[in-house]
């Protein structure tokens, strides 16, 4: 999310990026088991041109993290049909497979390992932080020794909601 600072006459300075950093983009396990599902039934039977389209731009649209669960839900379901990955080769051909397929690199190893975890739950942190403004309590006065004097802060407590996953089955201490 972006910050920035905004002075008594409402103008913002350049913002700054702000960056949360978790070990793997969040993922929605119950989304990904669903597209699973509607992937299998595109491809059970005869698949038309237009449901060849529709599963090639559903999985173009997911994203290396939300792709991996998709791969992991399709063979823990339906592998017994054919594995995720020729299954997207025989109905869609090499060459869209493979730009599908390539997105499953763009993860780190580490990352990789987490998202083959049977379960993943998804949660959400609220962050609490400051939001601070200063305004002037006294007409604008052209003398160099007043200005900043009767400058007054004003800060309101504000939330920011994250997701992330746990992953695995919930350990007892």
């Amino acid at each position: 999310f972006r910050l920035w600072a905004v002075d008594n006459t409402g103008r913002r300075s350049s913002p700054s990026e702000v960056t949360i950093k978790t070990p793997c983009p969040a993922v929605d396990d119950v989304k990904a088991q669903e597209i699973a599902d509607k992937i299998y039934n595109l491809f059970n039977g005869y698949t038309s041109g237009k449901e060849q389209q529709t599963a090639y731009n559903t999985l173009m649209d997911l994203g290396s993290p939300t792709l991996h669960r998709v791969l992991y839900h399709y063979n823990q379901r339906y592998e017994s049909f054919g594995e995720f990955t020729w299954r997207c080769e025989d109905e869609l051909g090499p060459r869209k497979a493979g730009l599908i397929l390539t997105q499953l690199d763009e993860l780190s190893g580490w990352c990789r390992g987490l998202l083959q975890e049977a379960k993943i739950g998804l949660r959400r942190a609220t962050l609490r932080y400051l939001s601070c403004r200063y305004t002037d309590t006294k007409a604008f006065s052209l003398s160099w020794l007043n200005l900043g004097q009767d400058l007054r802060k004003t800060c309101e407590e504000q939330t920011f909601s994250v997701m992330y996953n746990d992953y695995g089955e919930p350990k007892e201490l």
